[in-house]
């Protein structure tokens, strides 16, 4: 787990973000505020995305962190602290500086919220590996790449295709099913 830093609004907000040991987002979170209830936030997040205790948790050493696992996890979860082990995910941070500096900076709090969450998805989504340090062949890579392409076209239209007919009424079965099928794409992200 890890957070950098980012500009909304003229002001340093910060996005928390946990990967798992093989380098696969489990969760992101954006704060105004870089304390204890932020990290807390993002711990409880992930540990109900993943539904799986861990073993470890290797952060840097920001002060909130040890406190924050103590509470969510109890004593069971060793905390490590060691900086070269969190080195890709530092290098994860990249990608989304670079995307974001080219807007001059997000306009709100919650278009950066959405737009995190929304990058770091699709990045995740595109990611060829399986596990850190996987070796793939540029064919392999194409190949998965071109999949997960016309996948995600396939999830997008979909959506589309659902927003764009007559709505149920709000106490029909249907109902459930939209927001079922919207699940999957940028837009359900963005509802968040």
């Amino acid at each position: 787990m890890d957070e950098t830093y980012l500009k909304v609004q003229g002001q340093w907000c910060f996005l928390y973000r946990a990967v798992d040991r093989d380098g696969n987002l489990v969760d992101v979170q954006l704060s105004d505020t870089q304390d204890l209830a932020a990290a807390e936030a993002l711990f409880q997040s992930a540990w109900a995305v993943t539904d799986v205790t861990p073993d470890r948790i290797t952060t840097d050493g920001h002060d909130a962190y040890p406190r924050t696992i103590r509470r969510v996890f109890g004593n069971q979860v060793m905390h490590r602290t060691n900086r070269y082990l969190n080195n890709h995910l530092e290098q994860d941070h990249r990608e989304i500086k670079q995307r974001y500096r080219s807007t001059y900076g997000l306009k709100t709090f919650a278009t950066a919220s959405c737009s995190c969450h929304v990058f770091d998805e699709i990045g995740a989504f595109f990611r060829p590996q399986s596990c850190r340090n996987q070796p793939l062949t540029l064919a392999q890579r194409r190949r998965i790449h071109h999949g997960r392409c016309s996948e995600l076209m396939g999830m997008m239209a979909a959506a589309y295709t659902r927003a764009s007919a007559p709505h149920p009424q709000p106490h029909s079965r249907d109902a459930k099913v939209d927001t079922t099928l919207m699940r999957g794409t940028t837009r359900a992200l963005c509802d968040r």
